[in-house]
């Protein structure tokens, strides 16, 4: 559990050949000195905060209300505030919400046609709990196309349900008891820790990763089998039960690839210890940098242990549908797809839902030459803007081409190197009406990283940069315009 108390760190350093004006900053060598003190490898996530008593809320009833205090504040103040460009000029940008909000005129236009506004009595009526068996055919069609599986996949390992963050709480729930824990690498999308803890009372063990290269690491905040290992035995010391790991690829908010060769690494680590491996994908199809080459589990010609492997994608991230609440769970362990189905009734699909993402994914068409294509083109032209405005600003950030977010390291403009500092500084984007998310809420053990989301229209990015600008360096300032293929949308669309 990711608890909100204040927390030290040592002081930022800055490293041998770090230059942020010639490309991204940290992916140039970086070596820790030799009196440098390591970090520790790992934490244990304690889920006893202290909360006010309420004599109308059970003890998961308050701590329920803790989380949403003190989780969600920067996007209710968003919510409050939103900015408009006709109503609200004034409101608040949003570079905090992980959403693509690129390529709204494609879906609108395929979402309006008329395949998808069908409407039978089956649809209308109670579904099999794992998902209509038609929209698990094409699932199982569509994962098999584009994860690259040596085999065809089956409908039968296929459960839907209505969104990511409840397949995490249905997985946490039926894999693990109460007080038992998921390894994950740190920093990580932290609202996994409210996803495996509210309904499955169920931990998180932190594998702290680092910026600094080492002679181990060949790039910062890298994965290794070693510090799965070293957290494993971590949690074990304090009496905690790891019943699996937890693995986000392309990872979020870092932005890494894992190669197949890691992949395979990871999994035989898992095997070893019997571990189940959860396996969110949800970018797998926003990898907008073709050279990256990215694979999916599910292309590995073999698993080490498929009972104990569970993949899971939705349409939220490389759609852009995240209001459409669509996630889908793959798993070759029928015990497993029992158990989370019997969870789908609460977290099902209406039938109308399944007919539209059964019609979006079967059409192979339009994905491969309209929506793919202009998606990671739009992505792309995003990115390149806001890391440029960063070089501008002398900020060192993580150079990938996956996802829609940049990390990125503010820790010079701390005062101190504390997590109070990187939220004073957060709360001054805020008030500037900016919001951006801040390294704690990710579980970084290094006090000054933020995640930017750039996956957003061009006068709203401009105008958030600029107010970033104007955090950073105390006066505001005009920036240039984002290229040409950001700032216009395709012939007869408006934005």
């Amino acid at each position: 559990m990711c608890t909100l108390s204040k927390k030290e760190s040592r002081a930022p350093t800055t490293c041998p050949g770090l230059d942020p004006n010639s490309g991204d900053g940290l992916e140039r060598e970086c070596s820790r000195k030799p009196e440098q003190k390591l970090p520790e490898h790992c934490g244990v996530g304690d889920p006893t905060p202290e909360f006010s008593v309420s004599s109308h809320l059970s003890s998961r009833g308050r701590m329920s209300k803790w989380f949403w205090d003190s989780a969600e504040e920067g996007y209710r103040t968003y919510h409050m505030d939103e900015y408009d460009e006709d109503k609200n000029p004034n409101g608040i940008i949003n570079l905090g919400t992980s959403e693509n909000k690129l390529c709204f005129d494609l879906l609108s236009s395929r979402l309006s046609q008329g395949d998808m506004l069908q409407v039978r009595p089956s649809l209308l009526q109670y579904p099999d709990w794992r998902g209509h068996l038609f929209l698990r055919e094409e699932v199982a069609r569509f994962l098999s196309f584009y994860c690259k599986s040596h085999a065809p996949l089956k409908p039968e390992n296929v459960v839907v349900l209505n969104g990511c963050s409840s397949l995490f709480s249905a997985l946490a729930t039926v894999l693990c008891e109460v007080g038992e824990a998921f390894l994950i690498p740190a920093p990580y999308y932290g609202a996994i820790t409210q996803h495996v803890y509210l309904y499955g009372n169920v931990r998180l063990v932190y594998v702290y990763l680092n910026s600094e290269v080492t002679e181990l690491d060949t790039r910062p905040f890298q994965l290794t089998v070693e510090k799965l290992e070293v957290a494993l035995k971590g949690a074990n010391a304090k009496g905690v039960k790891v019943k699996g790991l937890i693995l986000i690829n392309p990872q979020n908010p870092l932005g890494d690839i894992y190669s197949p060769e890691e992949l395979k690494e990871y999994l035989e680590f898992a095997k070893r210890h019997e571990l189940h491996v959860v396996m969110d994908e949800v970018y797998m199809l926003s990898v907008f940098e073709e050279s990256l080459g990215y694979r999916s589990v599910l292309s590995l010609e073999r698993l080490p242990d498929p009972q104990r492997t569970h993949v899971m994608w939705a349409t939220s991230k490389d759609f852009g549908m995240s209001g459409l609440r669509f996630g889908t769970l793959y798993t070759e362990n029928q015990d497993v797809a029992t158990a989370v189905a019997s969870l789908c009734r609460y977290h099902g699909l209406s039938g109308l839902v399944q007919h539209q993402v059964a019609q979006l994914l079967q059409d192979r068409d339009w994905i491969n030459q309209v929506y793919l294509p202009e998606n990671h083109a739009r992505l792309k032209a995003a990115h390149a803007y806001v890391s440029g405005e960063l070089r501008g600003l002398g900020i060192p950030f993580l150079n990938r081409g996956a996802g829609f977010f940049i990390w990125a390291d503010l820790r010079k403009h701390l005062p101190k190197a504390t997590f109070e500092e990187e939220r004073l500084l957060w709360r001054r984007f805020l008030d500037n009406k900016v919001l951006v998310s801040f390294g704690e809420a990710f579980e970084c053990k290094e006090p000054g990283w933020f995640r930017l989301v750039f996956s957003d229209k061009a006068h709203r990015l401009r105008l958030g940069m600029q107010r970033v600008r104007k955090v950073l360096t105390g006066a505001p300032q005009m920036l240039e315009d984002p290229p040409s293929s950001q700032t216009q949308e395709p012939t007869g669309q408006h934005n």
